[in-house]
């Protein structure tokens, strides 16, 4: 193995451990399952200024510090209508506050999902694949978004958060006693593989369909 080889390996595991350790700092910010403010609904957003622009910028950095697409105020113990998201790499990080669904579709989607706040646990749930929400901009102004595939579910899962709803509540009845066992024991658990995607808030997989 050449000297350069064995630096750009080291530099690597260096930036991958990096990454790590980041992402771990990150999730300690969020609650997890057990906590009673995941039950909880939070409250409309009524004021917009520095202390909501602040929480924004403090929410958008523990969701890319903790590799996620999107992030519910409540799951991090704050309980006020307001959630970011950045569903693709190439997306920009997007604040919704006080968001509310105004129109979705019939066409369904099932899709298996993960939660930060359910370490280690999936489950399938079924959602519509296209929604209209509606909500307010950091500074205040109305926004709107027209939202299908991923974008729509990301969506969905963080304003469930808001109403403490979990994809505990989503499932079926199996899959909600088995997750809820692992949960207990601080084991994992996931449905058996079919051949859809895995949506996690913070990993996105390939669809499954090893065994």
């Amino acid at each position: 193995m050449s000297d350069q080889t064995e630096t750009d390996r080291d530099e690597r595991e260096a930036f991958e451990a990096e990454l790590l350790e980041r992402r771990e700092a990150a999730l300690a910010h969020v609650v997890k399952f057990g906590d009673p403010v995941l039950k909880s609904a939070a409250s409309p957003v009524s004021n917009f200024g520095p202390e909501l622009r602040a929480e924004v910028e403090r929410m958008i950095a523990i969701m890319r510090d903790g590799m996620g697409v999107g992030l519910a105020a409540t799951q991090l113990g704050v309980l006020r209508r307001l959630l970011v998201f950045q569903a693709g790499s190439d997306g920009e990080p997007t604040a919704v506050i006080n968001p509310q669904i105004e129109w979705s579709s019939d066409e369904l989607s099932l899709a298996e999902e993960g939660c930060l706040s359910l370490p280690r646990v999936s489950m399938d749930v079924e959602r519509p694949l296209h929604v209209r929400v509606s909500g307010r901009d950091v500074e205040g102004e109305a926004i709107e978004i027209e939202a299908s595939g991923l974008e729509a579910r990301v969506l969905q899962h963080e304003m469930d958060h808001l109403d403490g709803i979990l994809i505990l509540d989503r499932t079926t009845r199996e899959q909600r006693k088995a997750a809820l066992r692992a949960l207990r024991e601080g084991g994992s658990y996931s449905p058996s593989p079919e051949e859809h995607e895995l949506v996690d808030e913070g990993e996105l997989r390939e669809p499954r369909t090893e065994a």
